[in-house]
């Protein structure tokens, strides 16, 4: 796609490129970026992944829409995730969805597939919005969820995300909460309840009540894949879909 003068420079703040002939024009405007030390807060990342996006990121994807966020990711080179990805994974679902759910990182499945939750976790994450009458399937805005993920990249060998990937995602949730506007977040592992929340409670001490992100209602849980390996706490996950139904039933 083109992109317009100030696209690239947006784009330039945060680090992205953009593979087309007009980006390789545009390349002399790279070296106007800030110098090092202009990006020095953005290295001060705490031990705990508790994430604060520096704030030309979030200056430059704040403006984005929909077909420009999605470009933006898929071009992204912010980190070094992005050396082994076969696929970014942007998210699916309606738009205008009344519940957001947010998950952790890719996986191996979801990074050959650029789609979040798909394997045996995404067929419980299905089974659990079919309780709730809800889908990630082509539907009402009542009914079709949208899903996302922490990080669009799959870290090497599944394994956690690191403190800066986060810091460098952060502002395309951000962006894409912004722009889906739902009625209720559901957030859905350790590592998406640090990114919204700012919090490294464990989700045993978060979950069963209401939080709320810039003023959304949001409900923490497990994430699928725990809920596979620690079936007894399915009956807990429950409760907190039931919890969120009850969020959505009085939006």
């Amino acid at each position: 796609m083109g992109w317009t003068e100030r696209q690239r420079q947006m784009l330039a703040e945060m680090g992205l490129r953009v593979w087309t002939p007009e980006a390789e024009a545009a390349a002399p405007v790279a070296a106007e970026a800030p110098a090092p030390e202009a990006r020095a807060p953005q290295a001060a990342v705490p031990s705990v992944p508790v994430v604060v996006a520096p704030p030309a990121a979030l200056g430059g994807v704040a403006q984005m829409d929909w077909p420009a966020l999605r470009a933006a990711v898929a071009a992204c080179e912010a980190c070094r995730l992005c050396e082994g990805r076969r696929n970014t994974v942007f998210g699916v679902g309606n738009e205008q969805a009344h519940l957001m759910v947010v998950g952790e990182a890719p996986g191996e499945q979801e990074d050959r597939k650029g789609e979040p939750f798909v394997g045996p976790a995404g067929h419980l994450l299905d089974s659990m919005l079919r309780a709730l009458n809800l889908t990630r399937e082509e539907a009402e805005p009542a009914r079709q969820v949208f899903i996302a993920n922490t990080l669009k990249c799959r870290p090497p060998g599944n394994r956690n995300p690191e403190p800066d990937e986060m810091v460098k995602c952060e502002p395309f949730l951000k962006r894409q909460l912004a722009l889906v506007k739902p009625r209720a977040i559901l957030a859905m592992g350790r590592f998406a309840v640090q990114a919204l929340l700012r919090s490294s409670e464990p989700i045993g001490r978060l979950r069963g009540r209401v939080h709320t992100y810039e003023g959304v209602p949001l409900v923490v849980t497990y994430h699928p894949a725990y809920l596979l390996r620690n079936l007894p706490d399915k009956a807990k996950a429950w409760e907190d879909l039931c919890l969120v139904a009850g969020v959505l039933e009085r939006g």
